[in-house]
Formats: C-alpha cells, structure tokens, sequence
C-alpha cells in the first residue's frame, strides 16, 4: 500500500517561535557573565565555540558553550548559569515571550483545513504551549504536549513517537519539521519520518555527518514549507532504510 501522509509535526523554536531575539539576547548575556566573573571572551572566540557546539551536535547549546568557554570549570559555569536563568523575565519581555513567524498562523490554518493533524514535537517549557494559545495558533494542534509536560527530550527518539501515539499515526505517516538536524531531523530519520529543516537561526549552517542526516527537503521561508508539505503529501519521499546498518 502506498505511503499516505496523515500528519505534520513541529519543533516550536525555529519553525513557529524564530527565536531571534532570544537568541541574541542570551548570547549578550552569556558573554557579559563570562567578562564579570574575570574571563575576557570577544566576539569572535564566543562564535568560533558557537560554531563547534553546532557541527558536534551537542543536544543543549548553552550548556556546551558554557562548558567550552570555561574549560570545564564548574563553579564559573554554575555562576554564569545562574546569571542566565535570573534574566530569562528580561528577556521574554523584552521578545513579547513568543516571536511568532509572519505567515505561520496561516499556514497552520490551511494546513488543518485540508484533513491533516498537526502536532508538537519540542523540547520546550509549558508555557510555550500558553504562549501559543494566547497568540491563537495553538487551536490548531491536536496533540499539544511538550517536552516539559512528558518529562522527554530530543533527540530522544521516543519523543516523537509520544506525538505520533497522541495523533493516532504511524510515524512513517508524519513529517517532521524543525530547524535542528540533530534534534530534529536525526532522531524523524530513525523513525522512518519524512523530513524538513526549516532554514533559520543558531543552527542554519548545520551540516549532515552522512546522508541519513540530511533532511529530505530544506525550506527558508513558510510559502516554500507550504509547498514542500503539499508536494510530500502527493509523492511521499521514500525513507525506507533511514536506519540501516551503522
């Protein structure tokens, strides 16, 4: 029997929240934290270890880039930590807790309309699910949990299969959409999922490690999403094998 694709699942930031601000924002403070606590860090050494944390697809950025700019030194990493999760209220007031992405509201909407469920799949703190719902896209969604309601973190696989079980669809029946290649399309790939990288932010210039890595189709703008979804829905990309031998 022919593949049919019953359902589309997102990743929030990247796709829906484009995290900009936030991303900058948390940048600014992570270097200012490192220069308080007496270690000079520039610009260009804070991208270099952004670089690195993204090409060895380290699952928490922040966590790893503290890690590398310190040299393992704890105390200072749990200083620098703490300084980050103190300003996380400046930083969603500052970004209107939710940057959502021009055009997405519509799109979800087109999307529903034509029969497919829609679901999350992302590593992301309830609230999101609260943001969402105030801005009027979470309507839209289906399944609606999130990393922090069932207690599981991309890349573990097992997070998407709890979106496909929430659905009522195989995973070979979904296309997951996200921006990460490691929490998102490496983990959609094991499980037989057609994927999307959505183009953008932190992670834009990740790059596969081999080509069950790679997205079935990288999309930069939401026109172009939409058009790639309708055309995997008329010819299902083929991801039989996605997890054969190593």
């Amino acid at each position: 029997m022919p593949k049919q694709i019953k359902a589309v699942l997102f990743d929030v930031g990247g796709p829906l929240d484009t995290e900009t601000i936030m991303d900058r924002e948390i940048d600014k403070q992570i270097i200012a934290s490192f220069r308080n606590h007496g270690l000079a860090v520039t610009d260009d050494e804070y991208a270099t270890v952004n670089r690195w944390v993204i090409d060895v697809f380290a699952p928490k950025t922040y966590h790893s880039i503290m890690w590398k700019i310190a040299k393992g030194d704890q105390k200072l990493i749990d200083l620098v930590e703490a300084e980050l999760m103190e300003t996380v209220p400046q930083r969603n007031e500052l970004r209107g807790d939710f940057e959502l992405r021009d055009g997405m509201p519509e799109l979800l909407a087109r999307l529903s309309d034509h029969g497919l469920l829609l679901g999350l799949a992302a590593n992301q703190p309830t609230v999101a699910v609260e943001n969402m719902d105030r801005l009027g896209i979470l309507k839209y969604f289906t399944y609606q949990e999130v990393s922090g309601t069932i207690k599981l973190r991309k890349p573990d696989p097992r997070l998407l299969l709890h979106s496909c079980e929430g659905l009522g669809v195989e995973s070979h029946e979904a296309i997951m959409i996200g921006d990460r290649l490691d929490n998102d399309i490496v983990p959609a790939r094991m499980l037989g999922m057609a994927t999307i990288r959505f183009v953008s932010g932190r992670h834009s210039n990740q790059q596969p490690r081999s080509w069950n890595e790679a997205p079935h189709a990288d999309v930069h703008t939401v026109e172009d999403l939409g058009a790639t979804i309708r055309q995997f829905i008329a010819n299902p990309p083929n991801t039989s094998g996605d997890d054969g031998p190593e």
